[in-house]
Parts: structure tokens; C-alpha cells; sequence
């Protein structure tokens, strides 16, 4: 994570990946702590539909925030030229707190990638709003993003695309769906490309709630699962072939359930509080 206060001394708001599948009716713990941390009552949350094409998303979503006791709504961004309008920006800087709905991520970077509303997302989340997004909206917030990639146990050579994020992290980059859909290859070839970051892989209805001075903590019914190369003394990416698997020699893996935490500045892990 970039610096824990601006120059003017503001802290960071909180960035909150969720790994999909979030529970809306029957307890909702998760959306329901974005949702005090965004200022209960007082908040105001923005939902950010475009990586999904369906059309009630957007309203659901912010439905959903509004019976929990707060003001909330939907832009609509469904083109790069929205991204320019003064109005969009205008809501968006009203916002406590901002939530990034699933769908494809590609949709997302195309879309918002350079624009004034991705921009305005990083400055904002910078002087203290919190920032939320489930799978494909969770996958775009760190600076490279996991675009696709093969399902499987083995980290292959061409078994992950990577594109740009928002760069609301660089120390992470993040996977969703990550059991269920068998996705820890493609985030250890990911990592294979530079092991600067950590990989953090979260399941479907679990959450990783990281503070402003880099404090994983994970909330939900599944686990998030810590990769980290810091340790990484051999990586054989740059001399593998396409579709051969990839030795990685030193990595480090952790799996976190609910109240567990990982530090992804000194690469600390904790067991739950």
C-alpha cells in the first residue's frame, strides 16, 4: 500500500476485495461491515455496476445499502465517455464509501482504465473512502490485475493473462472465486512474473478488510488464501516454454479463515484474535 496519510495528514480509507458470491439476505456480515465502516447511517455508498451487463445490478446493489439505513445509488458507467461527465465525478465525491459490483473485469479496466473516475476513485480512497469490490471488482483494484487464466493446482508458463488495475494496493494482487473455481496456478504464475507482491486468493461469501496501514483481516465463511514469493530463491518463468509448468522454489502459503490476518507490508501473518 502506498503511504497510511496523505500529505494533509488524511488517513486512507479501507480497500475491501471479496471473492464473489457475497451473502445479501441471510446475514449479510460482510456487506454489512462495509457498510459501518462507510459511516452506518451516515454513509453515503456509491455503487459502481459496469463490470456487469445486467441491468438490475446496479439497483439491487444499491437497494441493498439503502435497508441497511443509509443513502445510496448507482452511476451508470457503462461507457468510457461516462467516465468524463461532470455529474458522474460530482456523485462520486459525495461518496463514503464505494462499491464495485462482480462481472468481468476486462469490462471494468476498458471502461474506467485512465479515466477521471478511476483517477478520482485512487484520490478518494487516498483521503479516507472506503473502496469495496466483489470478484471482478475485486480483482481490479490492485495496480496488475488477473484478467484470465486457466483453472488447476499446476502454475503453467500462458496460465494467467495480467492487465492493469486501479492501483489502489501495488503489494497485492488479488484472485476471487479462488477454491471454488480451483484458481491457485494461475495466482502463483502471476506471482512468478515478479515476486514483489503477495498473491491473495479470497473465496466465494469471505472478504479481506485492509486497513490503512496494510492490516489484512478476513471476515466471511470461507478462507483467504496468502501467497508470498518473499522468501521465492528460484523462479524457472523466464526460461519455461508455453503450457509447461513452472518451478517456484521458497514460496510461502498461509490460509486465513475468518478473524485471521496477514500484514502485506512485512509479509506477517497472525492467527485469529
Amino acid at each position: 500500500m502506498p503511504s497510511t496519510t496523505t500529505q494533509d495528514n488524511t488517513e486512507r480509507g479501507y480497500v475491501i476485495p471479496m471473492g464473489g458470491e457475497v451473502e445479501k439476505v441471510n446475514k449479510p456480515i460482510i456487506l454489512e461491515r462495509f457498510f459501518e465502516l462507510s459511516g452506518g447511517p451516515k454513509a453515503n455508498i456509491l455503487v459502481i455496476p459496469t463490470a456487469s451487463e445486467l441491468t438490475e445490478t446496479g439497483p439491487d446493489y444499491a437497494d441493498l445499502f439503502e435497508s441497511m439505513g443509509c443513502r445510496s445509488r448507482y452511476i451508470p458507467v457503462d461507457e468510457r465517455e461516462d467516465c468524463f461527465k461532470d455529474d458522474i465525478q460530482s456523485a462520486l465525491k459525495e461518496a463514503t464509501g464505494i462499491f464495485i459490483t462482480g462481472g468481468n473485469q476486462l469490462r471494468l479496466s476498458t471502461i474506467l482504465g485512465g479515466t477521471p473516475v478511476a483517477k478520482l476513485i485512487r484520490s478518494l480512497n487516498a483521503h479516507g473512502v472506503h473502496v469495496a469490490g466483489t470478484s471482478a471488482g475485486a480483482a481490479i483494484m490492485s495496480e496488475h490485475m488477473i484478467a484470465g487464466g486457466a483453472s488447476g493446482p499446476t502454475p503453467r508458463e500462458n496460465g494467467v493473462t495480467m492487465a492493469p488495475g486501479l492501483g489502489l494496493t501495488n503489494r497485492i494482487i488479488i484472485d476471487q472465486h479462488f477454491s471454488q473455481r480451483d484458481r491457485i496456478g494461475r495466482l502463483m504464475a502471476a506471482l512468478s512474473y515478479n515476486p514483489f507482491v503477495s498473491g491473495i486468493g479470497i473465496d466465494e461469501n469471505t472478504a479481506a478488510f485492509i486497513d490503512p496501514n496494510g492490516l489484512l483481516e478476513v471476515l466471511g465463511h470461507g478462507a483467504v488464501t496468502v501467497l508470498d514469493p518473499g522468501e521465492l530463491s528460484h523462479s524457472s518463468m523466464a526460461n519455461t516454454k508455453p503450457e509447461e509448468p513452472i518451478t517456484l522454489i521458497g514460496m510461502k502459503l498461509h490460509v486465513l479463515a475468518s478473524g485471521a490476518q496477514y500484514n502485506i507490508n512485512t509479509r506477517e501473518a497472525y492467527s485469529e484474535k
